[in-house]
């Protein structure tokens, strides 16, 4: 008798184990955590990349993409000074208006006919995708005009009409040439002009809310969980506590925010917090048989002495 109580018991938490298997099975298999594109936020420097003195830039004698990009590696964990520019509007703004929460800085010259305005494309898909699943009011993005001569708060207008741009929580800035450099430096951007315009690395950074850098996305069409996904754990932290009903729906919103690849759009998977909740109810009603049927043989074996 007691054999039997104890093995429906066993049989009763495997049962209520079950979902919360299957969620931790979605969540580890969820780019924020598997190392997927969202690992890629850091990339390797390529090999034999010798290290730069960042006060060099921009303006070497000829682009080495190993040097750029050991730069740009070089600027994980510099502090953005607090720069003064011009919106597209004709508006004066500091970079600090921006803090406060994760900022994505993508560096533009809008006479560029390919790439400048492929990254711009491809950031602009993931701001959409980030705004409609995090908020807009959770991030940040500024782009920033470093052809000093013509970059001017119009053109940078004009380039974000005719790419895409129109989120609330995008701006387009102007600066001029001692700002441009000195943001530059500190972001790890090099570039200098060539007969094509303007050669430099495709680099999107992302700030934290200190200000400080926290990673570089490279490419011009980069996959969209790239960017997102370190914003995500930007956004809603990954050692929150859950001590707080903000930290528990920060944690729920981190894991259940999903990229469906097919579709190339994130989305709210809420069938894993569903799990979790049939999960935690179905522990509940173990741990109550459970007692009920330790208390039971606890009496019974009372009895017996008795």
């Amino acid at each position: 008798m007691q054999f039997r109580a104890i093995a429906r018991t066993v049989c009763l938490v495997g049962l209520a184990l079950a979902p919360l298997v299957a969620a931790a099975g979605a969540w580890a298999e969820s780019p924020a955590l598997s190392g997927g594109h969202g690992g890629k936020l850091r990339a390797v420097p390529a090999a034999g990349a010798k290290p730069v003195d960042r006060s060099s830039h921009p303006g070497a004698a000829e682009f080495d993409e190993k040097q750029a990009l050991a730069i740009s590696q070089g600027a994980i964990g510099n502090r953005l000074s607090n720069l003064s520019f011009t919106d597209s509007n004709g508006q004066k703004v500091e970079l600090s208006e921006f803090l406060g929460k994760p900022l994505i800085v993508s560096m533009v010259y809008t006479s560029c006919y390919h790439t400048c305005p492929l990254i711009t494309e491809t950031v602009e898909h993931a701001v959409s995708n980030a705004n409609g699943t995090i908020g807009a009011d959770k991030l940040n993005v500024i782009s920033v005009g470093f052809d000093t001569r013509y970059d001017t708060p119009e053109r940078m207008r004009s380039f974000a009409r005719n790419h895409g741009v129109k989120e609330s929580n995008w701006r387009l800035l102007s600066g001029d040439e001692e700002t441009i450099k000195q943001l530059s430096r500190e972001l790890g951007f090099i570039f200098f002009p060539s007969s094509k315009g303007f050669d430099h690395l495709a680099q999107t950074t992302v700030i934290n809310k200190d200000g400080i850098v926290h990673g570089q996305v490279y490419g011009a069409d980069f996959p969209l969980p790239s960017l997102v996904e370190p914003i995500k754990a930007l956004v809603f932290g990954r050692e929150r506590d859950f001590t707080t009903f903000e930290g528990i729906a920060n944690r729920i919103r981190l894991f259940c925010t999903l990229y469906d690849p097919r579709d190339d759009r994130y989305y709210f998977d809420y069938s894993v917090f569903i799990g979790i909740i049939i999960g935690f109810l179905c522990l509940g009603g173990v741990g109550t048989v459970l007692i009920r049927n330790i208390w039971r043989l606890w009496r019974n074996s009372k009895a017996h002495q008795a």
